[in-house]
C-alpha cells in the first residue's frame, strides 16, 4: 500500500481544496446557527406558539423545519455524489445555500418561509457528509484527521459568526425584532447576511477538482491520474490510482444496496457502526445549546442581552476545543477522543442537571437559578461544549468520511447522514415541548443518560481509522 505522505503532497494545493470545501462547513453552521437570535422575530411575524407541535404555528417546527431538509439533503447527496460528483453535488448545494437565505430573510408567509427553510437544509445535509468525505479523499492519510477536523472548526466559526452577526444586529436595531438597515427587521438581516459566504463558496467551488476516486468509479481514470499527479506528484500518481482501481469492482458500480451484509437487519456491521456515530452525536443535546442557546439561557434566568452573549462564548470555547482536535487526533486516534468526549460530557451534562434541579419557579413558572446555580450552569455547559468538540463534534465527521471502503462510501454516507439529521431534527423539534412540559431538569437528564450510552457503545462498536489509507479500510 503506497502511503501519500505529507512531505511528497503538494501541500498548498490540497490547503486550497480543504479551504474552499470547508466553507461549506462555515455554511452549516452559519445556517444553523442564525436562527438562535431570530426566535422573538419568527413569533410575532407568523403568530407562532412556543409550545405547539403544530406545522402550521409551532416554534419548535418552524426552528427544526431546517433538519427536515438536512435529512432529505444528507441522504440524496451520497447517492447524487456518486452519480454527477462530490465538487458538482457540492456547487448545487451552495446555490440552494444561497437562495435559502435570500427567501428566509425575505418572506413574508410562513409558507414560502419553511420551504426556503427546507431548502437552506438540504444544502446544510449536503455540506455535511460531502465535505468531510471530499477532503477524506484527497488528502494523505497521515493528516487526513487534522484536515477533516478543520470541518468541525468551520462549522463552529459559521455558529460563532452567526451568533456575533446577530448580537451586534440586535443591538443596532435596540431589539431583534425592530427595523434596521433599509427598514428591515434586524432578525430578518440575520438570515441576509448568510448570502455572502454563499456565494463566495459557490464561485470558489469551480476553481478545486473532482474526487480522484469518484473519477475511478466512473471510469475516468487520465483525469483521476491527472488530479493525483497534481495532489501528489507523477511518482506516487499511478501507483496510487491502481489501488484505488482495485477497490472497485469493474462491472459493478456503487449502489444502495451496497449496504446490504451480515449485521442486524442485513445491513453491514461498519454502516452500523456509523449509524451508531451519527446517531449519538444528536442524542447527546448539543444542538439544543446551539440552537436554542438564547432560549435555554433565558428560561434559566438571564436576559436576551446575556443570553447572545453566553452563546458567543461558546463559540469561542468550541473552536479552541477543535484545535485541540487537531493537535491529537493523528497522534492518539479517533477511538479515545469518542471515549473521552462521552465520559466528559456525561459528568458535565449531570451537572447541569443539578443546576436546573435546584432552582426555583417564578409566579410564571419560569425556572429561576440563584448566582451560584446560574454560574454553575453556564460553566458546566461551556464545559460541556468543549469535550463535544475536542470529540464527538469533529471526529464523527472525520470517521463518516473516512471509515467506509471506496465501493460503500457515498451508500453508507448517505444513510449515516440521513440519520444524524434525523436525530438532530428530533432533538430540536421536541426541546421547546419537553422544556415546557417536562422541564430542564427532565430534558437534560435524557442528553446525559444518553451520553454514557455512547460510551459503552464506542467501545464496543468503532474501530480506529488513524493512519490507515482510504483503500484499506474495511466492513
Amino acid at each position: 500500500m503506497t502511503e501519500a505522505s505529507p512531505q511528497r503532497a503538494n501541500m498548498g494545493f490540497i490547503g486550497a481544496i480543504v479551504a474552499v470545501a470547508t466553507i461549506g462547513g462555515f455554511l452549516f453552521g452559519y445556517d444553523s446557527g442564525a436562527v438562535n437570535g431570530t426566535q422573538d422575530g419568527l413569533t410575532q411575524a407568523f403568530n407562532l406558539v412556543p409550545g405547539s407541535w403544530s406545522p402550521g404555528n409551532g416554534l419548535g417546527f418552524t426552528v427544526a423545519s431546517l433538519l427536515i431538509g438536512c435529512f432529505i439533503g444528507a441522504f440524496f447527496a451520497g447517492r447524487l455524489a456518486d452519480m454527477i460528483g462530490r465538487r458538482n453535488t457540492l456547487m448545487i448545494a451552495a446555490a440552494l445555500f444561497l437562495v435559502g437565505a435570500l427567501v428566509q430573510g425575505a418572506a413574508d408567509s410562513h409558507l414560502i418561509f419553511l420551504l426556503a427553510r427546507i431548502c437552506g437544509g438540504m444544502a446544510v445535509g449536503a455540506a455535511s457528509v460531502l465535505s468531510p468525505a471530499y477532503i477524506s479523499e484527497v488528502a494523505p492519510a497521515e493528516i487526513r484527521g487534522r484536515l477533516t477536523t478543520v470541518q468541525q472548526i468551520m462549522i463552529i466559526t459559521g455558529l460563532t459568526a452567526a451568533f456575533v452577526v446577530n448580537y451586534f444586529l440586535a443591538a443596532g436595531a435596540g431589539v431583534s425584532t425592530a427595523t434596521f438597515w433599509g427598514g428591515i427587521a434586524a432578525w430578518r438581516w440575520m438570515f441576509l447576511m448568510q448570502a455572502l459566504p454563499a456565494a463566495i463558496f459557490l464561485v470558489a467551488l469551480f476553481f478545486i477538482p473532482e474526487s480522484p476516486r469518484y473519477l475511478v468509479s466512473k471510469g475516468r481514470t487520465e483525469q483521476a491520474e491527472g488530479v493525483l499527479t497534481s495532489l501528489f506528484g507523477a511518482g506516487i500518481a499511478r501507483t496510487k490510482l491502481d489501488e484505488i482501481r482495485a477497490t472497485f469492482s469493474e462491472d459493478h458500480r456503487p449502489r444502495l444496496s451496497d449496504i446490504r451484509g451480515n449485521g442486524l437487519f442485513g445491513v453491514r456491521k461498519i454502516v452500523w457502526a456509523g449509524i451508531m456515530l451519527a446517531a449519538f452525536q444528536q442524542f447527546v443535546g448539543i444542538n439544543v445549546i446551539f440552537y436554542y442557546g438564547a432560549t435555554l439561557w433565558q428560561l434559566a434566568g438571564f436576559s436576551e442581552n446575556q443570553s447572545l452573549l453566553i452563546n458567543i462564548v461558546s463559540g469561542a470555547v468550541s473552536i479552541a476545543a477543535c484545535f485541540g482536535t487537531i493537535a491529537v487526533i493523528d497522534k492518539i486516534g479517533r477511538k479515545p477522543l469518542l471515549l473521552i468526549g462521552s465520559a466528559g460530557m456525561a459528568v458535565t451534562l449531570f451537572a447541569m442537571v443539578y443546576a436546573f434541579s435546584h432552582g426555583s419557579l417564578d409566579p410564571e413558572g419560569n425556572l429561576v437559578l440563584s448566582r451560584d446555580l446560574g454560574i454553575l450552569a453556564v460553566v458546566a455547559a461551556n464545559l460541556y461544549v468543549i469535550f463535544f468538540n475536542f470529540s464527538w463534534g469533529p471526529v464523527m465527521w472525520v470517521m463518516l468520511g473516512e471509515m467506509f471502503p471506496n465501493q460503500i462510501r457515498g451508500s453508507a454516507l448517505a444513510v449515516s447522514g440521513f440519520v444524524q439529521w434525523f436525530a438532530n431534527f428530533l432533538i430540536s423539534f421536541s426541546f421547546p415541548v419537553m422544556a415546557a412540559k417536562l422541564g430542564l431538569t427532565i430534558s437534560y437528564t435524557f442528553y446525559g443518560v444518553c451520553a454514557v450510552i455512547s460510551f459503552f457503545l464506542v467501545q464496543k462498536l468503532v474501530h480506529e481509522t488513524r493512519g490507515k489509507e482510504l483503500e484499506q479500510m474495511e466492513g
